[in-house]
C-alpha cells in the first residue's frame, strides 16, 4: 500500500480578509473533496489572509496510480478559475505495510 501525500501552497490576490479566505478554501476543499476519493484540508497559514497551504492524501496499491490522481487533483484545483497561483508544491509517496 502507498499513501501519496501532497501539500500545495497558494498565493491569493482577491483575498482582502480572512473571511474571504477561507470562502476561497472551503470552495477548493469542498469541490475537490466531492470530485476525487481524497483527504483534504488546509493544514497551515490559517491566520493569514492572503496565503493558505492545503494537505491532500491518497491511498493506493501502487506509486503510479497515487501520482496520476494527485496530478489530476492538481489540475481541477488549478481549473477552478479562482483568484489565485500556486507558489510552492512538495509531493511524497510512504510505503505502507
Amino acid at each position: 500500500m502507498i499513501i501519496g501525500v501532497y501539500r500545495l501552497t497558494f498565493q491569493l490576490y482577491a483575498s482582502d480578509s480572512l473571511k474571504d479566505k477561507r470562502r476561497v478554501v472551503r470552495a477548493i476543499v469542498d469541490r475537490t473533496r466531492a470530485r476525487f476519493n481524497v483527504a483534504i484540508a488546509e493544514v497551515a497559514d490559517q491566520d493569514t489572509w492572503d496565503s493558505c497551504v492545503i494537505g491532500i492524501t491518497c491511498v493506493s496499491t501502487d506509486t503510479r496510480h497515487a501520482n496520476s490522481v494527485l496530478d489530476k487533483v492538481t489540475n481541477y484545483i488549478t481549473g477552478l478559475a479562482l483568484e489565485m497561483d500556486i507558489i510552492d508544491r512538495e509531493m511524497d509517496f510512504i510505503p505502507f505495510s
